[in-house]
């Protein structure tokens, strides 16, 4: 899939934050100011400072009456800043506000791949100092924090290329790499280094929980120049048509796989659904839709089909050998000799 091109000025949520905020100390610096003029000094197009500008009216205090929101005059082609809704004033935080600052902060920091470490740990300095917080009882740990994540920051924050045993959902196996780190990063709730892979030659994400060992090598992550991030704003797997496309038939107890996975095609089938959804390969697919319940039925293609049959079968043949049984063991009589010993048929004839 190609993403449009950005114009200029990024639409993403924390830009535009970035931008507002420095907007209005900007323009009450320069009442009067041409817009055409201040779209050149803060690097966006004219139509994206008008957004931005419309923006702002609806911004201000709690209340949001007409006298706690920011005001604007225009004249023409000229905008002034007539109420700045006290944003000239030094912030004060509150006790509550700046621990909730402080959580935040600790938890963007923990955040592999989100921002600037060193930044943030000296706002969180200041803020700490400032709001009498150093040495607060808080401790920040994400569900995805272990000692194998640590060790992975500290080689990308390090520069040093790693050896690691890497476990292989898609194919089933375990494969020893050796990788140079570009980045750590945070996609779903788990932890993923991205790297140059020396065995594929080219950038791959590996998942950390599935890195059984790492060991950092004397040498430094050389990066090709050819080595490009992958985008993963829409997510890790990214389908696309030159992946196989199966079909499942699946009962109620089987439908979150529709919320869990991308599909393709949901649609009803009496008390069942037809769902169909990209895979990386039909082995992956195979052992899918054998960890499912007795609901699910493959449709699509023939060969996972056949693949899960025999697979199935297979298992089902295992189960299906007999246990030898051992012949009983004789039981004793209340004299304690064994009920079958010839002495004692013997004495009862």
């Amino acid at each position: 899939m190609t993403r449009p091109a950005v114009r200029n000025g990024s639409r993403t949520s924390a830009d535009r934050l970035a931008r507002l905020l420095n907007l209005v100390p900007y323009l009450l610096a320069r009442p009067g100011i041409e817009i055409a003029e201040a779209a050149g000094d803060l690097g966006v197009t004219e139509r994206q400072l008008r957004e931005d500008l419309e923006l702002l009216w609806v911004c201000g205090l709690p209340g949001y009456g007409p006298g706690d929101l920011i005001d604007m005059a225009f004249d023409g082609d000229r905008v002034t800043i007539t109420y700045d809704a006290g944003i000239d004033r030094p912030l004060r935080l509150t006790p509550d506000e700046a621990l909730a600052l402080v959580v935040a902060l600790r938890m963007i920091a923990e955040t592999p791949g989100v921002a600037n470490r060193e930044a943030v740990e000296r706002a969180l300095a200041k803020i700490e100092d400032a709001g009498d917080l150093v040495g607060a009882p808080v401790a920040v740990r994400l569900p995805g924090d272990t000692p194998r994540v640590e060790a992975l920051r500290a080689a990308v924050e390090g520069g040093k290329a790693l050896r690691i045993t890497y476990y292989t959902a898609a194919r089933d196996e375990t494969t020893e790499r050796v990788i140079d780190p570009l980045r750590m990063l945070m996609v779903g709730g788990r932890a993923y280094v991205e790297a140059w892979c020396r065995r594929a030659e080219a950038v791959r994400l590996f998942r950390a929980d599935r890195i059984d060992a790492i060991t950092e090598l004397d040498e430094p992550a050389t990066v090709p120049p050819q080595a490009v991030p992958h985008d993963l704003t829409e997510g890790v797997f990214r389908p696309s048509v030159d992946l196989p496309l199966i079909t499942l038939r699946i009962g109620r107890g089987e439908r979150w796989i529709t919320e869990y996975y991308p599909c393709e095609r949901v649609e009803a089938d009496g008390d069942q659904w037809l769902v169909s959804l990209r895979v990386t390969d039909l082995g992956w697919a195979r052992r899918f839709v054998l960890g499912l319940g007795p609901e699910a039925t493959v449709v699509a293609p023939v060969e996972l089909a056949e693949q899960v049959r025999a697979t199935a079968a297979a298992a089902l043949d295992a189960y299906a050998v007999p246990t030898p049984i051992s012949a009983p063991r004789p039981v004793a009589d209340p004299e304690g000799v064994p009920s079958g010993d010839p002495a004692v048929a013997g004495r009862t004839q």
